[in-house]
């Protein structure tokens, strides 16, 4: 039985938002592995909380993730199956 964990940080993703997650990942999940596992594929997400998450040195907060996301997106033609709305520039603390 596979369980899978997704760690997030907290007040990023709205209760719908985690529950399309789940389902989403069950779906890729099953496609994997065959329908008969669905029953027990397990997907967990793990909320940290804001400030224990740090990326380059420096912490993130829900509103560094939801101003990131809110960038330009950017299409990468070079990689297919890459998200089709990737960050358009790095965050500030990036660069």
């Amino acid at each position: 039985m596979p369980l899978v964990t997704i760690e997030v940080i907290k007040d990023v993703f709205t209760p719908t938002q985690k529950q399309q997650i789940i389902t989403q990942v069950t779906d890729t999940m099953v496609g994997i592995e065959g329908e008969a596992l669905r029953g027990v594929t397990w997907v967990r997400i793990v909320e940290i909380e804001q400030g224990d998450w740090g990326i380059g040195g420096q912490t993130l907060r829900a509103a560094d993730v939801k101003a990131m996301a809110g960038a330009s997106p950017r299409p990468n033609p070079a990689h297919p199956r890459a998200p089709k709305y990737p960050l358009a520039s790095a965050p500030r603390w990036l660069n």
